[in-house]
């Protein structure tokens, strides 16, 4: 947590300093160019990486699948990891620069598979008749994707807190509101990235060969490590705390080894153990049994003579206990967004269920069924600024003071919007299977039904929104209740979640398989014709609404947000503040 020793450090040492000669919004186009021109380049690689898996290296799809799905949940994990070492070792801007430089390498090594032939099996030109890669070949490619996967998590991690470091002014009455448009601004970039990654980058790969299509990425990762380090004399660097993974580990450890003590009826600063400089004397009375980690039982055994403790493992200070509670508490709130991650990820069976059906918007021009995932990422660059500049001056204007949803509240729209894009998913396929069946199609699951395509925009519209409102909500609700020391973790919480959500997901997804497809043909059978994805959707309709049911329990336990109480505080000294209570 900031203390003031931490911001007497900051005035003492002059490249840590937050002067306006540092940080401030100068500083926020090239940090979110780094993360911007990174997306383009490593989601740009993914929609066609089965198909150059397939043609160029020889694999049978399911062993391409699982090269794709262990390089996605490494992509999604390692952003957590480097936030941990962010946070307790190298620092915010160390570890965006060495996160560039390794996915930049990265980005050259797949490169290079696909301009050297030696770099790769032999196939012929039809693809009818490839070697099996050598070993050499394949050591090039897994080393090449976990480059990626390395340098995209240093450079995940850390960019949005870095951002919000250059504009964190807790004192300024406006702050809350300032971090809640750069939140929103920064979801939208990285989004209108990938929506470029998509649909540019996939047209040059489909349409000018591999070389060039794998060569773009290569350069915006080149323009990203440049747009990042250009800035490097402007920036707040603020200087990383030691072990922060440590400290909270030697939290439990201690909690533990100290379980039988008995904790003080009255708390008072000589029972506790508290840092130097610290502006927290006792600890909280939420998760009390943590509090035995801080309790000095033994002055002479239990401290140095400098005041330390003897042994961290057996006693903490009342500033470890608070950040490991800290987390503790947002975890089951940030929990709940892993449901709407799960839904979202239904959009591979989107494609399957695009492709059965007309797809024309002209009569010479169709929408690719892989194209499809671009209405989510659209209606996401376009409701954050819509919400952000036109529905909050709007209705605040209507008001006469200003007005803003809580973050509790967001993060539950977002939980509602995700659930109701399943249930329209449902009644799509429905119809979808209806009139399949009706026109004789049951047997010809590539078929295509006389039914419109853009009627599944829904799922995507919806999809996009759920995002909008329960993504961003979610990372400034941990931002703003984390200390600020942890503010590299609690940038990734959201993704850590994302993480959870491929394995969830394809939890569910082969449990439903396995289970129906006993009574005979799957719900999620190969032929759509003959399965009932409308039963999935709707199964996974009912698990958002028991979701959001435990969101709404957890947010009772939670209590009330403190950016919004902090914020509401500040505003009706004025008397010019309307927000609604979502404690």
């Amino acid at each position: 947590m900031e203390t003031p020793s931490d911001e007497n450090n900051k005035i003492r040492e002059p490249f840590l300093s937050s002067s306006p000669s540092k940080g401030g919004f100068r500083t926020l186009p090239f940090i979110l160019a780094t993360e911007a021109f990174e997306r383009v380049a490593t989601i740009g690689l993914s929609p066609n990486m089965i198909v150059y898996l397939r043609r160029e290296f020889g694999m049978e799809t399911a062993k391409a699948a699982n090269v794709i799905f262990f390089w996605s949940a490494a992509t999604n994990f390692t952003p957590i990891i480097g936030a941990f070492i962010a946070d307790s070792y190298m620092g915010k801007y160390r570890m965006i620069g060495f996160g560039s430089v390794l996915c930049f390498l990265g980005m050259i090594l797949l490169w290079s598979t696909a301009i050297i032939p030696q770099a790769r099996p032999y196939c012929d030109q039809f693809n009818t008749i490839c070697e099996a890669p050598t070993t050499p070949q394949l050591l090039l490619l897994y080393c090449s994707l976990g480059l990626i996967s390395i340098g995209a998590g240093g450079i995940r991690s850390s960019c949005m807190a870095f951002g919000a470091d250059q504009l964190d002014k807790r004192k300024n009455p406006e702050n809350t509101k300032t971090l809640q448009s750069f939140f929103g601004w920064y979801y939208a970039t990285i989004t209108f990235s990938a929506l470029i990654a998509v649909t540019l980058i996939v047209y040059a790969q489909d349409n000018l060969g591999w070389g060039m299509g794998f060569g773009i990425p290569v350069m915006l990762m080149f323009g990203s490590a440049v747009s990042f380090f250009l800035a490097s004399s402007f920036y707040i660097k603020l200087k990383a705390k030691t072990s922060l993974l440590t400290g909270l580990a030697q939290v439990i450890v201690a909690s533990f080894r100290n379980r039988h003590i008995e904790l003080p009826s009255h708390a008072t600063t000589e029972v506790y153990h508290i840092r130097k400089g610290s502006m927290l004397q006792v600890p909280s009375e939420k998760l009390r049994f943590l509090n035995k980690a801080c309790v000095i039982k033994d002055p002479q055994e239990d401290l140095t003579s400098n005041g330390d403790a003897s042994n961290p493992w057996s006693l903490c200070t009342v500033d470890h206990v608070e950040d490991l509670k800290a987390l503790m508490r947002v975890m089951p709130l940030c929990s709940a967004g892993i449901m709407m991650s799960v839904n979202v990820y239904q959009g591979s069976f989107m494609v399957i269920q695009a492709g059965t059906m007309d797809r024309h918007v002209t009569p010479n021009f169709e929408i690719p069924a892989g194209s499809f995932s671009m209405f989510m990422m659209i209606s996401i660059v376009v409701w954050i600024p819509f919400y952000d500049r036109i529905a909050l001056p709007l209705a605040s204007k209507i008001k006469g003071k200003p007005v803003r949803l809580g973050l509790k509240q967001r993060m539950g729209i977002g939980l509602l919007c995700s659930g109701a894009s399943m249930v329209a998913s449902a009644i799509i396929e429905y119809t979808r299977r209806k009139i399949a069946i009706e026109e004789g199609l049951s047997d010809e699951p590539a078929a295509v039904v006389h039914m419109s395509a853009l009627w599944i925009l829904p799922f995507y519209i919806l999809g996009g929104l759920a995002e909008a409102f329960n993504g961003i909500g979610q990372i400034e609700f941990c931002y703003s209740e984390l200390p600020k020391t942890m503010s590299t973790i609690a940038a990734n919480i959201y993704g850590f979640g994302t993480f959870i959500s491929n394995l969830v997901a394809s939890f569910i997804t082969s449990t439903v398989d396995n289970v129906t497809k006993r009574g005979g043909e799957s719900w999620i059978s190969s032929n759509m014709n003959k399965g009932h994805y409308d039963y999935y959707y709707c199964l996974l309709a009912g698990l958002s609404m028991l979701n959001f049911i435990y969101f709404l329990a957890c947010c009772k336990a939670y209590g009330p947000c403190h950016g919004d109480n902090k914020n509401q505080a500040e505003k009706s000294k004025k008397g010019d503040y309307e927000s609604i209570d979502d404690s």
